[in-house]
């Protein structure tokens, strides 16, 4: 046990640096005085005169405070449980020191989420997320390579406490799907997941060649922040085209007797969206509308533009370049982030939703730590 005990002791002695880490990047004393000053103006007596301003200025004060919150909390459980080590070292108490190691354990993950939370300081970052994944080159297998990718953000969503809810899914006649649209919700959804934007590859046999070929297929991956209240834009209805139509599976299969399914054009920048996956045309148009917005405000920020109104057509298909990631499954097992340069040979776990690392690593590199 005293070993056992000696590398918790260091264990928790890194826990304890992290956190200081941490602590210099937060600067304690200016998120102090931020938190105090839109404490002050969220007093004053015409504060609401102005909503926008005072949304924005009430979300960012709990925004900051929930950071401050978080940092003394994890403080706190490391010399709480410093303590009790101690204690269990006098006492030799085999019993107490499994459940202090649990808590541990607890402690490593939260520092960890947290750490990599403090990279997560864009406008959007804590936001929910639209998850886009589109069938690219590659038939069949890219169709399987599509549904493939659509479970492995779906296990890395549950890891995360996240809820997942399919807003609009066209499944493929033979396997696979051809396209799915996810909302994935839970807080800094959009932040982690920005990361993952874009051409995903895999390189394996296929399966659904009698030959037992090597196949290379591709699929798109678009991430979209879904606006907040507060973040909420205008659009012209004179910009927009619906078009209602009847929604159905694959081959035909589960068709709605209905005009259910709601397509949505942007006129001025030719941007469709659609949503069929719910029987009530005014859910699909809302979804539908949410997806659009979306759109509209990451393709703004990608264009530099000032107003939804400068989008034109022309922008519509900025690209996102060539594959960010190499999934292989055949000569050898590697997963590689063409970006960072993060792999790993466990191509099993990352496909079942084990993609922290490749986030992480994307994530310190576009903060340059």
């Amino acid at each position: 046990m005293l070993i056992q005990l000696e590398e918790t002791i260091s264990k928790l002695n890194e826990l304890s640096e992290i956190v200081k880490e941490i602590k210099e990047s937060l600067d304690l004393d200016n998120l102090r005085n931020k938190i105090e000053e839109f404490q002050a103006k969220m007093q004053e007596p015409n504060f609401w005169d102005n909503i926008d301003d005072a949304q924005r200025i009430a979300s960012e004060e709990k925004n900051l405070e929930s950071r401050l919150n978080k940092y003394n909390l994890l403080s706190q459980s490391i010399e709480d449980a410093k303590v009790l080590l101690e204690i269990i070292r006098e006492e030799e108490d085999i019993l107490s020191f499994e459940e202090v190691v649990k808590d541990i354990k607890d402690i490593e993950f939260q520092v960890e989420i947290f750490r990599t939370e403090i990279l997560l300081c864009g406008e959007y970052d804590k936001n929910n997320a639209i998850l886009n994944l589109h069938v690219g080159v590659g038939g069949t297998d890219a169709q399987d390579w599509t549904e493939m990718l659509l479970r492995m953000y779906i296990r890395w969503a549950e890891k995360m406490g996240y809820k997942v809810n399919i807003i609009d899914m066209l499944e493929a006649e033979d396997a696979g799907i051809k396209s799915v649209s996810l909302n994935i919700i839970g807080e800094f959804a959009y932040g982690y997941l920005k990361s993952e934007k874009g051409i995903h590859r895999l390189v394996r046999i296929s399966p659904f060649n009698a030959n037992g070929k090597r196949q290379t297929s591709f699929a798109s991956v678009e991430i979209l922040p879904e606006l907040t209240g507060d973040q909420d834009i205008e659009i012209r209805p004179e910009d927009l085209k619906v078009d209602t139509f009847r929604s159905g599976g694959a081959g035909g299969q589960h068709v709605n007797k209905t005009e259910s399914a709601v397509r949505i054009t942007h006129i001025p920048t030719g941007i469709v969206v659609q949503c069929q996956n719910e029987r009530s045309q005014h859910y699909n148009k809302e979804q539908a509308l949410k997806i659009l917005k979306a759109k509209l405000v990451e393709l703004k920020e990608r264009a530099h533009k000032d107003r939804i109104e400068d989008l034109t057509g022309e922008l519509k298909d900025m690209g996102w370049g060539s594959q960010i990631r190499s999934y292989v499954f055949h000569p050898y097992n590697l997963v590689k982030d063409h970006r960072t340069g993060v792999e790993s040979s466990n191509v099993s776990s990352v496909m079942d939703g084990d993609i922290d690392n490749f986030i992480k690593g994307y994530l310190k590199q576009q903060s340059g730590k």
